[in-house]
């Protein structure tokens, strides 16, 4: 014999349906998401002689986001700067932090060397004469983020590749790629 349950609404039914609905949204924000790194621009700031060679100091511009839930504080690095495969130069990045769901711009001093400029001469007038010149970048961030009391410790890989004008130094397009790795321990 099969019998029927009537179901009644209660206000502890409800309470439960409301909390496990915030608590399915907390988790859901919650889940880290990668940071966006977007070169804004690229500037000279001074020429060095280092004979029989000419290097250049510019200053790199770089739009970064937080779309996470908790603010992120990351040591320094450096990030590496190539042309055809080998290394033209570093720009250095300064231990800092970022608030969540937040953006901010970096300015990041670089040195760029004009020796990987001459071993690839033939390659790199070609690129002047058709003003359009790739460069990679890549930059390894480690840092850590607090949330629900514990310090989550992260890595974050960028990889760039910008098209420039090597004449203005106007940035013509670019693809930027990161990884972010989340790694859990209590302080």
């Amino acid at each position: 014999m099969e019998r029927k349950v009537k179901w009644r609404w209660s206000w502890s039914s409800a309470l439960i349906g409301a909390a496990s609905a915030v608590a399915a949204t907390a988790l859901v924000s919650a889940k880290p998401k990668d940071p966006t790194f977007h070169l804004i621009s690229v500037s000279f700031t001074s020429l060095k002689l280092n004979l029989p060679l000419l290097d250049a100091e510019v200053l790199l511009t770089v739009h970064v986001t937080n779309p996470n839930i908790t603010p992120i504080h990351y040591s320094s690095t450096s990030m590496s700067i190539f042309y055809h495969g080998s290394l033209l130069g570093s720009a250095q990045v300064l231990a800092g932090s970022q608030p969540p769901r937040s953006c901010q711009l970096l300015r990041l001093p670089a040195r760029l060397h004009s020796l990987p400029l001459a071993h690839h001469a033939s390659s790199f007038l070609h690129d002047v004469a058709r003003r359009q010149m790739v460069i990679h970048a890549a930059v390894h961030i480690s840092g850590t983020a607090r949330l629900f009391f514990f310090d989550h410790c992260f890595q974050v890989h960028v990889h760039c590749h910008v098209t420039v004008d090597p004449i203005f130094l106007d940035i013509l397009h670019q693809d930027n790629s990161s990884h972010l790795q989340v790694f859990s321990h209590s302080s």
